[in-house]
């Protein structure tokens, strides 16, 4: 009985221990979303920009489906224009030309591999030395 100021003191500092993880997530402030430059030249995304956050690569897999399965190559957006399905050649050939700024920042934000660069080359514009990046 002699030793319970010992066991709770214990106990006290083991739970504060395992839970200090928590309370400093907690405390802290939630990580800022990365700032992506806007495309030089281009006046609208093929879908409004909270759709293109959230959802993007339900989009890009909707496309890879038409093109592959159904022959479908080009997409009608929100405003009416029609574009062509490609990840390459719209996507990151003619409105997001640096994929470092803008497609690996906002992945590595959010720490999620995306797959297409194991298919899809990488424009020239966005080749960097050693390698794909």
């Amino acid at each position: 009985m002699r030793d319970r100021g010992w066991i709770l003191g214990a106990f006290a500092v083991v739970l504060v221990l395992v839970t200090w993880p928590a309370w400093r997530a907690v405390a802290s402030a939630p990580p800022r979303r990365p700032d992506l430059p806007r495309p030089a030249g281009a006046t609208a995304c093929v879908a409004p920009v909270e759709f293109m956050r959230a959802s993007h690569m339900t989009l890009l897999v909707q496309w890879r489906d038409r093109v592959v399965r159904d022959g479908v190559r080009t997409y009608v957006d929100s405003d009416g224009r029609v574009v062509t399905m490609s990840l390459s050649g719209t996507c990151i050939g003619a409105c997001h030309t640096d994929k470092t700024k803008f497609c690996d920042r906002c992945h590595d934000y959010a720490g999620v591999t995306p797959t297409c660069w194991n298919c899809h080359v990488v424009p020239p514009a966005v080749t960097v030395a050693g390698g794909v990046r």
